[in-house]
């Protein structure tokens, strides 16, 4: 049985000062052109993992969802267009694998207000670029997204880019370490998104 205090499930141990800014290292100029992989079997895998996770929310398969997700993650969407850093800069979320478990916890019962009827999603995910690093087997994928809600008899939009940061799994598979995402009015007053983006 897994010790409470290191099961990523019911104990956020694993944030630590170390865990922020490994954070914003990793999120900090990874975009280098020389650093692209325009094809093979990363950039295949990466994409179809990020088109795996829009079919997978858009369904609300969730747990399905949360499976792609690495035992230590972070979920981020940050308030400012230059990302800043979550430890002082305001975020719309910044969620752990405990809260993550939360958040998917309290969409499935049924009772969660702000999802009463539950939004009907389309996800359109585009110009997606694959970064390797200096780590072997983690790379940096950044993407366009366009989200379109529909919620109780109004149509939102929800536009912007997301970077993942992707470990290669042992059985060859991609999870994800963190995934980062960047709203284009995240600076307007909007409402708070309902929807896991």
């Amino acid at each position: 049985m897994t010790n409470q205090n290191t099961d990523p499930s019911t104990s956020s141990y694993y944030v630590t000062d170390a865990f922020y800014e490994g954070l914003m290292r990793d999120f900090d100029s990874w975009d280098d052109d020389a650093l692209r992989i325009d094809e093979g079997p990363n950039h295949v895998r990466a994409s179809a993992m990020l088109k795996r996770e829009a079919r997978y929310l858009d369904q609300g398969r969730y747990q399905d969802w949360l499976s792609l997700f690495a035992a230590e993650c972070a979920y981020w969407i940050p308030g400012t267009w230059h990302r800043g850093d979550p430890r002082r800069e305001i975020a719309f979320a910044f969620h752990d694998r405990r809260q993550l478990e939360d958040r998917v916890y309290r969409l499935e019962t049924g009772f969660a207000w702000s999802q009463t009827p539950a939004s009907r999603t389309s996800r359109m995910v585009s110009n997606i670029e694959v970064f390797s690093t200096r780590t072997p087997g983690i790379f940096m994928v950044r993407s366009n997204f366009h989200t379109t809600e529909f919620w109780n008899g109004e149509m939102r939009f929800w536009i912007g880019n997301a970077v993942h940061r992707l470990y290669t799994h042992q059985d060859g598979t991609m999870k994800i370490l963190a995934k980062q995402v960047n709203l284009l009015n995240c600076d307007e007053n909007i409402r708070n998104p309902s929807i896991t983006l």
